[in-house]
């Protein structure tokens, strides 16, 4: 029974990291479509950290703008929220400010 609850133990962890993987590739796939540099923003709102070994892997899965498809603002908080990740949130809201502000006043 034990090596059962192991290899279930196993699972949910494997899942959990693809999981996580994936999330980090959304907010690496928004970053690049909006000509972010996404371990930028990482840094800024995980200043103590060391490097995210997760980013710098999955980072290499990210496409151009041109054939990414759209990803949502909304739909990159709700994923950030959905894992904890409120300080990236608040820097990528932070991000989408400044990108608004800028569409509306581009003489700034």
């Amino acid at each position: 029974m034990e090596s059962a609850d192991k290899s279930v133990e196993e699972r949910i962890v494997e899942s959990y990291r693809q999981d996580e993987d994936m999330m980090i590739l959304v907010f690496a796939q928004w970053c690049v479509n909006h000509g972010l540099n996404p371990v930028e923003l990482y840094r800024k709102a995980y200043p103590d950290q060391a490097e995210n070994e997760s980013l710098t892997r999955v980072l290499q899965l990210t496409v151009p703008e041109e054939e990414a498809g759209d990803i949502p603002d909304q739909t990159l908080l709700g994923v950030l929220s959905l894992f904890g990740n409120d300080d990236l949130a608040m820097v990528v809201t932070d991000a989408i400010t400044v990108r608004d502000q800028s569409r509306h006043n581009p003489d700034k």
